[in-house]
């Protein structure tokens, strides 16, 4: 995407878990400091290239090769991002208020994806009706240029899709 020009940046943010709302008590920079909860990224990006020699040069090379930033989501209150592909990990955890404090801050060209599974919130003040993904989807179902894609299934193990399915 940002090699054929179509953005300038790819961001990758998500919900950080509530009992650590601030990860201030990191050291290091904010992307050090978010690589604990983008790993999920980074743990897809190498099952894609789990047959090349270097894969954390490989890694490396994609991430910066295609501009791929980690932000905060404690971060972005302020921002306007302009021309970038957002790609907003784990909605299901985040409410409506931290999800509109996010969309509002795409500007022009700039495309937002949020996934999230709603069987997967472990928050303790969201269910499946409060999720801000739920009130996103209900909002913007009519908005031109909008789309909702419902995937079925587990893919990522018999264990996974059994703990999905009883806890």
């Amino acid at each position: 995407m940002v090699e054929r020009g179509l953005y300038d940046k790819i961001i990758v943010t998500r919900s950080t878990p509530e009992i650590a709302e601030s990860i201030g008590f990191l050291p290091g920079t904010e992307e050090e400091k978010m690589a604990p909860w983008l790993a999920a990224i980074t743990d897809s990006l190498e099952v894609l290239h789990k047959q090349d020699e270097n894969m954390k040069g490989i890694l490396n090379y994609i991430m910066d090769k295609a501009n791929i930033q980690f932000k905060s989501v404690n971060f972005m209150r302020g921002r306007s991002i302009q021309n970038a592909f957002v790609l907003l990990d784990e909605c299901q955890n985040l409410t409506a208020s931290q999800l509109k404090t996010i969309i509002t801050r795409c500007g022009e060209g700039t495309k937002i994806v949020c996934s999230g599974n709603l069987a997967q919130i472990d928050s303790n003040y969201l269910n499946a009706l409060t999720s801000g993904l739920t009130y996103i989807v209900e909002r913007f179902k009519d908005f031109p240029g909008s789309t909702t894609v419902n995937l079925n299934g587990v893919v990522r193990s018999k264990l996974a899709a059994f703990a999905e399915e009883n806890l």
